[in-house]
């Protein structure tokens, strides 16, 4: 029977991921927030809900400028360039997007347009002159206090100094809105730590920012002074709400706002967690549901990037693992919150013992003892099997660890059953039994088992949870299946026939 006390599922899901610049490689950084929003849109798609997701890329900004002004090409050829390493590794990465949107896109231009005009009709924006430290790398300007030995504290480089005139943000006027609308909404931050990390930001006293440039061409124009291109930070956010239909509340996907569950990097949070909402409220839009947070993936104890040299590229370990390994691994052991280090190491031992010992084993096992004991042909489950239990208590666990956008603990849970189906299997030891109602009742019951499994794990591993579906006999796809009741026990129907086939995940030597 099917779990009872689950979180209520709604029956709409937004998800987005942050933009990522264009004049950067991907890297498996930037695919860990994809892999994991794509894993996030799969699992609601199975409870038959309206999802929409939402990646894309950032193409403005003194940066691009400078990548094309140094390859002899103009931003936007840069842009156009560049912005296909992205789709093509998403397009690897076996993504399910349902939209991509671009910073240089015309719908984007009117979105921020918008949003600008709305903001400066509120009296939130206003001219001034600014004077500041400025990181280039990322598009932001910092005191000498958050400067770590002169440098900027996530780049490690050495920031500018720049004075300008420029229109400002007035975010110190919503320093208490900002409180107040935490404390009526207090969970809309996670982990907890963040949300903590975002109200003392707040409680330290907001300072107005800088939202233009007129020492750069490339961006946005604002609406009321074409002479000032929109800073980067207040035109990339705004790709949110572009991507739902913004500015037409008629649009059919603005039924999506507010998004469910922006997943960012801890290093961006200052600008979705306090900018963004600030931005909304001034426009008089409604902020986001969720933003979850998550460390860095670091590599040798380090934060990925391009002066350090550690990069690694999906495609790398694709070679190696295969797409499902890959995502398998990194939906896994990262836990989607505090900082994770990489190992390759720890990746293959992950691949080996649960992709290749566990799951891929059982169902090898199972099809050979079908094969041979069955005549091919699946026998049904028993109704009173000790794994239906099993099956109910890890779709339970993996439903709130889903809800939590904790997809490490989704997936222990699922393995329970692949676990405790091997154990099953030893115990009653069918390779050694004759045929008959007990020998079809332990198949059975490895079966269903393995037709739950394949539901569960689709949103991490698709192409093999439908390779398992189709080997066991069972017509259709495991897209099409609806939990809770794709869950229940009892859906495998016997008479199906069994297909050995090849190792699904041949084992990995470091």
């Amino acid at each position: 029977m099917a779990a009872t006390n689950l979180p209520n599922v709604s029956s709409r899901f937004y998800v987005t991921t942050p933009i990522y610049y264009v004049n950067d490689a991907p890297h498996i950084g930037h695919a860990y927030t994809t892999v994991t929003a794509d894993a996030l849109a799969r699992w609601h798609r199975l409870h038959g809900e309206e999802v929409w997701f939402l990646t894309g890329t950032d193409e403005h900004g003194l940066k691009v400028a400078q990548a094309a002004e140094k390859h002899g090409v103009s931003p936007q050829d840069w842009a156009d360039t560049t912005v296909e390493r992205f789709k093509d590794t998403w397009k690897l990465l076996d993504i399910a997007n349902d939209d991509f949107i671009r910073t240089t896109e015309p719908r984007h231009y009117r979105a921020v347009e918008k949003l600008l005009q709305a903001c400066y009709e509120a009296g939130d924006i206003e001219l001034g002159v600014y004077e500041g430290l400025y990181c280039v790398a990322c598009e932001a300007y910092y005191t000498e206090a958050e400067l770590v030995e002169g440098n900027c504290p996530i780049h490690d480089r050495p920031v500018d100094t720049v004075t300008e005139e420029n229109y400002f943000f007035k975010l110190s006027r919503f320093e208490q809105r900002l409180l107040d609308w935490y404390e009526a909404h207090p969970d809309v931050i996670t982990p907890e730590t963040r949300r903590n990390e975002v109200l003392g930001f707040i409680r330290q006293g907001l300072q107005d920012f800088s939202i233009s440039r007129t020492s750069l061409q490339w961006g946005v124009p604002l609406p009321w002074d074409p002479s000032h291109v929109t800073y980067v930070w207040f035109d990339a956010l705004t790709n949110y709400i572009t991507g739902v239909g913004f500015p037409d509340d008629k649009a059919p996907l603005w039924r999506f706002w507010p998004a469910d569950v922006h997943l960012i990097g801890k290093d961006i949070i200052r600008f979705h967690c306090v900018y963004w909402p600030a931005m909304l409220l001034s426009a008089g839009i409604e902020p986001p549901v969720n933003w979850h947070v998550h460390g860095w993936l670091l590599v040798g104890g380090e934060k990925m990037s391009k002066t350090r040299l550690n990069q690694i590229a999906p495609a790398d370990l694709v070679e190696t693992f295969g797409v499902d390994g890959y995502r398998y691994h990194f939906l896994r052991d990262p836990s989607f919150g505090p900082d994770s280090d990489f190992s390759y190491e720890g990746m293959v031992v992950r691949y080996n013992t649960d992709l290749a010992n566990n799951l891929g084993n059982l169902l090898s096992r199972v099809a050979t003892v079908v094969a041979k004991k069955c005549g091919g042909t699946g026998p049904a489950p028993s109704p009173d099997s000790p794994l239906a239990a099993v099956a109910a208590t890890a779709f339970a666990t993996a439903t709130r660890a889903w809800q939590d956008v904790q997809p490490n603990l989704a997936l222990e849970a699922t393995w329970r059953i692949v676990r405790e189906t091997n154990a099953h299997l030893e115990a009653n030891e069918p390779w050694k039994a004759e045929p008959g109602p007990a020998l079809d009742a332990v198949m059975g019951d490895a079966l269903e088992a393995l037709r739950i499994v394949s539901v569960l794990a689709f949103p991490a591993i698709p192409t093999t949870a439908q390779a398992i579906w189709e080997r066991i006999g069972l017509p259709g796809s495991v897209v099409e299946q609806r939990l809770p009741d794709a869950a229940a026990w009892g859906g495998y129907p016997g008479g199906l026939p069994v297909e050995k086939g090849a190792a699904l995940f041949p084992r990995v030597t470091e």
